[in-house]
């Protein structure tokens, strides 16, 4: 569902599993930010970031760099530096795609 788009598809299996008691896991969760950053859906993406970093199972790159290119799809820089920032803090290894997504954010945002 992820990767051709269909974000609100990921969503309802999403939910199904959590219906059903399945753990979701770190890899479950950063799919569903993925889908939601490639629908153009940055509220929720974020909201399942939330989710991430309030669960025992933890952010982790993937969960960043997904959080931060939803952001930067969308224009929402400041949410994006907000992210960078807490993935340092966090002590969360950046990635080149981290970088790239960071500085088509502030192009876009003209910082």
């Amino acid at each position: 569902c992820e990767k051709v788009g269909e974000w609100e598809k990921a969503l309802q299996l999403f939910f199904m599993m959590a219906e059903s008691e399945v753990q979701s896991g770190t890899i479950a969760l950063n799919a569903a930010i993925s889908a939601c950053e490639k629908g153009g859906e940055w509220p929720m993406a974020l909201h399942f970031f939330s989710v991430i970093e309030r669960s025992k199972v933890g952010v982790d790159t993937v969960s960043f760099n997904s959080a931060i290119s939803a952001c930067e799809k969308c224009g929402e820089w400041e949410k994006a530096m907000q992210l960078f920032k807490s993935m340092a803090q966090s002590m969360v290894e950046l990635s080149s795609i981290t970088l790239n997504a960071m500085i088509s954010c502030c192009e876009k945002g003209g910082e």
